[in-house]
This record gives structure tokens, C-alpha cells and sequence, in this order.
């Protein structure tokens, strides 16, 4: 079950690079950037998977990304998801996330997150994740 919304933010594609293959799955890196919400507080987030392409056209992948809030705290954080191809480039990922925050936002640390990413045919970002009850 899906509980408190923890992040929404916006942003844009930054970086693609293509990595070695895996297997047979063609690998590609990407970096983005966006500005949101943590818990109700503005904050930017950077940040940076990679994904590869199974045989059946879905993607699988994993990344990393640091938000910033503008009260100065940091949280790390580590996700895996799955997705697909879209028209004209675009993807679309649902995954699960988990948190390493500071002392003022510890209850992350014991959160397990689920997310929607979404990026457009231009590079347009859009994420939100929730509380995993």
C-alpha cells in the first residue's frame, strides 16, 4: 500500500552515455536534474542510472541521486525499477527506493520508497515517490 507522498519534482535530462553491453542488452547512462518537494520542502535532486534493454523491450535499471534541500540537508539515495519504451524516445520507470538522510530527516532512513519516472520524447523529467506501507 502507498503511503505519504515523499517527492515531486520536475526536471530535464542532463547526460546519456552508452555503456559496454551486457550480455546482448545495449546499456545507456543517464544523468538529470530537477527541483520539487522532500516532505514539503523545496529541494533540488541530481540524479544518475543506468539502464539496459532486456529481449522482450523492457528496461531494467539502477541508479543513485543526491537531494539538496534549500534548509541545507542532504539525503542519498539508491533505486531499481523497471520500465518501457516510449514513442519518440520516451521511458517510463516504476521502482522502489531507499533513503539515507540526516539526523533531521531520519524517518527517511526507515522508508522504503516507491517511484514513478517518467521522461519525455524531449528530455522533460517527472518523478514522484511514496511511502511503501
Amino acid at each position: 500500500m502507498l503511503g505519504e507522498l515523499i517527492y515531486e519534482g520536475r526536471g530535464k535530462r542532463t547526460a546519456r552515455t552508452v555503456l559496454p553491453m551486457e550480455g546482448t542488452a545495449p546499456r545507456i547512462e543517464v544523468s538529470f536534474e530537477e527541483t520539487g518537494k522532500l516532505v514539503g520542502i523545496e529541494a533540488n535532486f541530481i540524479g544518475t542510472y543506468w539502464a539496459a534493454i532486456r529481449s522482450d523491450g523492457s528496461v531494467y535499471g539502477e541508479g543513485q541521486g543526491m537531494i539538496a534541500t534549500r534548509e541545507g540537508d542532504s539525503v542519498t539515495l539508491r533505486g531499481i525499477g523497471t520500465g518501457k519504451l516510449r514513442e519518440g524516445g520516451a521511458v517510463s520507470y516504476r521502482g522502489s527506493i531507499i533513503f539515507h538522510a540526516p539526523q533531521k530527516l531520519a524517518r527517511l532512513n526507515t522508508v522504503a520508497g516507491a517511484f514513478e519516472f517518467e521522461v519525455d520524447a524531449q528530455g522533460n523529467t517527472s518523478m514522484k515517490m511514496w511511502e511503501w506501507k
